[in-house]
């Protein structure tokens, strides 16, 4: 009896959840907390203040960060539950409806509909219920939602970005704390852009660009915000 030698291949996709998590965490890290700092070093604060300021931003972003992405993400999750329990329901009531939809897929992609029944009767034989969450419904083990995974990795990362910009405030001269801010800041953003690019097999430039011009706008608002209330620095 012949073996075929199964072929490994690792996949990016792979990385989906948590890497968005990730790169969302960081870069509302850096652009919340340099925005909230330059708009407040902008209203001509305090050493004192911005400190205080930063460490607050910081512990509040990571909380509302870990809570909206459980949230939100559990959502998804519970949709994808329904829509499971709903399936299972329709297979067991009306397995044939059910062989013939699944059929009908793989037809219009393009399978001929002697062999999509084939495969359908197949699937639907070794796994009916994962066969039509999967090519039906498209939930996949790989895609398929992970609320405390995402709460998590959002909380993690946002702490790593917004501890980047608060650092600068121990290291900026005193008189040129708002420059140092948005240059540093870009520094950071540019490169976790970068980084996620690379991570997720995207263009390097296009990445780095993307998040830096977001980045530029909130810094750039919440600094004329900030001047409103007070001398620019």
């Amino acid at each position: 009896m012949k073996f075929m030698h199964r072929h490994t291949e690792l996949h990016r996709s792979e990385r989906i959840g948590w890497l968005r998590a990730a790169v969302l965490g960081a870069n509302d890290g850096i652009v919340s907390t340099a925005s909230l700092l330059i708009g407040v070093a902008a209203a001509n604060a305090s050493h004192t203040t911005l400190l205080v300021t930063g460490m607050a931003g910081l512990v509040a972003g990571a909380m509302s960060m870990a809570a909206g992405e459980y949230v939100s993400v559990h959502s998804q999750a519970d949709t994808e539950r329904a829509d499971l329990s709903r399936e299972r329901a329709e297979l067991a009531n009306d397995s044939k409806a059910e062989h013939i939809e699944l059929a009908n897929i793989y037809m219009h992609r393009g399978v001929s509909p002697e062999l999509a029944h084939q495969v359908a009767h197949q699937l639907m034989a070794h796994d009916a219920l994962g066969s039509h969450a999967r090519d039906e419904l498209g939930i996949s083990a790989t895609l398929t939602a992970k609320p405390l995974q995402a709460a998590l990795a959002s909380a993690a990362s946002f702490v790593v970005g917004a501890a980047l910009p608060l650092a600068v405030i121990f290291i900026a001269p005193a008189n040129s704390v708002v420059p140092w801010l948005c240059g540093m800041s870009l520094v950071f953003l540019g490169s976790l852009g970068a980084v996620a690019a690379r991570a997720g097999g995207a263009s390097v430039v296009t990445g780095a660009w993307r998040v830096s011009v977001w980045g530029v706008l909130a810094m750039g608002i919440t600094a004329l915000v900030g001047s409103l209330f007070g001398a620019v620095v």
